[in-house]
């Protein structure tokens, strides 16, 4: 997906499980855009709107390894003024450190003329509150697709007597009681995953899957009863961080960025075959993992090359949250996703 005025990228390591996606050619044939080294990128206008076919290309010294196509589609800007839209954003750490959030909401704003209403009771705001009128969700961090449906704390949940010690019943139809005067939100998002995922190994990954989908299956249910003509995304789940020294930095010895990588392509590769077989819930799938710049927009610390040594080193220092620039990027993809689908909603 991609709009006018936002630059959109396909970051070759994000698509390939490979060690070292440095030894590979890349070659993207489309019409619109460049074929980088490490990149394909591409910034429309509005002579660029359309659906164009895009491919690729995985090459090493014997011949072409790998090839897979897809569309480009590039929308229009909203072009109905302050037109009202509600929209409830849900996810993990990298929700709840609503940068993205933030992102989504002033692209609205500035580019897409959309008067923009997010549900939720976490922001930016004393204590992470939301800020009426302004950014709001439902991001928690550590949390997984089970959390939302099972965690006392979920905002999901009512509980007899409103006894938060007792099993509580999912019901998103009673936060939109509280949240939106009962009305249902016209778009929901969902941003999770890399918790369920992140510390399985080769052994459990895909009983680690199964049993992430079946909690999906459960979450995702709810929001489709509870918002029968909401448009709903899923996020497909971002990489990490592109080099050990980030993994190293957060999680010393107890996980590689390698089977992170490992963990996360399966996922996503499961979750892309998973909606294309059987779609039930009517959910579209949102690519933010191709558009994150996993060497530059993660955060990086200078420090000694070693102990005692004169020279510093610039090293990546977060293995699955990025820097702000990451965060941006992230809400640019959802954007873009957003002005493709706000044609099938009712004009207001």
């Amino acid at each position: 997906y991609a709009t006018p005025g936002v630059e959109m990228n396909v970051y070759f390591d994000n698509i390939v499980l490979l060690i070292n996606s440095g030894n590979y050619v890349f070659d993207v044939t489309c019409p619109k855009g460049r074929n980088d080294q490490k990149r394909w990128r591409f910034t429309p206008s509005e002579s660029d709107l359309g659906t164009y076919d895009w491919s690729i290309k995985v090459i090493d010294d014997y011949g072409v390894l790998a090839e897979g196509t897809c569309k480009l589609q590039v929308s229009p800007l909203n072009d109905q003024e302050n037109r009202p839209l509600s929209i409830l954003v849900v996810g993990d750490s990298l929700t709840a450190a609503t940068a993205y959030p933030t992102r989504i909401f002033n692209q609205c704003q500035e580019l897409g003329k959309i008067n923009l209403k997010m549900l939720g009771t976490r922001g930016s705001g004393p204590e992470r509150s939301a800020v009426p009128g302004g950014v709001g969700h439902e991001g928690y961090g550590g949390w997984t697709w089970a959390s939302f449906a099972q965690r006392s704390e979920s905002k999901f949940l009512v509980f007899p007597n409103d006894d938060r010690t007792q099993k509580g019943t999912l019901d998103v139809q009673a936060f939109c009681q509280q949240q939106n005067e009962g009305q249902p939100p016209e778009v929901i998002t969902v941003m999770l995953g890399i918790n369920d995922v992140f510390g399985a190994t080769d052994e459990d990954l895909e009983a680690r899957i199964a049993d992430i989908c079946n909690n999906m299956d459960v979450l995702l249910a709810e929001f489709r009863r509870s918002a029968p003509q909401a448009i709903i995304g899923v996020s497909l789940v971002t990489p990490g961080a592109a080099t050990q020294d980030a993994f190293g930095s957060n999680y010393k010895c107890g996980q590689t960025r390698w089977q992170y990588k490992k963990n996360q392509h399966r996922l996503n590769e499961v979750m892309k075959e998973r909606f294309a077989a059987s779609n039930p819930y009517g959910i579209s799938l949102i690519p933010t993992y191709c558009n994150l710049d996993c060497e530059n927009n993660f955060p990086q610390v200078n420090e000694d090359v070693n102990l005692g040594g004169s020279k510093k080193i610039s090293r990546l220092s977060n293995g699955v949250h990025p820097a702000p620039n990451g965060y941006n990027q992230i809400g640019d993809t959802f954007f873009s996703w957003l002005m493709a689908v706000l044609p099938t909603l009712p004009s207001k």
